[in-house]
Order: C-alpha cells, then sequence, then structure tokens
C-alpha cells in the first residue's frame, strides 16, 4: 500500500496519457471507418500527392 501512496501522482499522470492516447486512436480508427482521412489537399506539399487524388481528375 505504501508504494501505490508514494507513486501516486505517476499513477495519475499515466492514467491521463493512456486516456489522451486511447481517445486520439479511437478517433482515429472512427474516422477511417467512416472514410474519411487526415489528407490537408495540399498536395504540392505531399509526398504522396499523385497517388491519393487521382480519380478526382
Amino acid at each position: 500500500m505504501t508504494w501505490i501512496a508514494e507513486n501516486l501522482g505517476t499513477i495519475i499522470v499515466c492514467m491521463i496519457l493512456v486516456a489522451v492516447i486511447g481517445d486520439i486512436l479511437y478517433n482515429g480508427f472512427k474516422k477511417k471507418r467512416k472514410g474519411m482521412s487526415s489528407c490537408g489537399c495540399n498536395c504540392s506539399c505531399c509526398p504522396a500527392g499523385g497517388t491519393c487524388h487521382k480519380n478526382e481528375k
């Protein structure tokens, strides 16, 4: 029990980080399932600029 008391701050920070990272991943997978992407449509700067929007021409 003393170990938990001594490391309570670290445990809380780790739990918050896990929750934030989990939320980011969940939202990313949710957007991916809906067909959304993180593309900013600035293809002149993108290394894959010629591949992702080739069907829109």
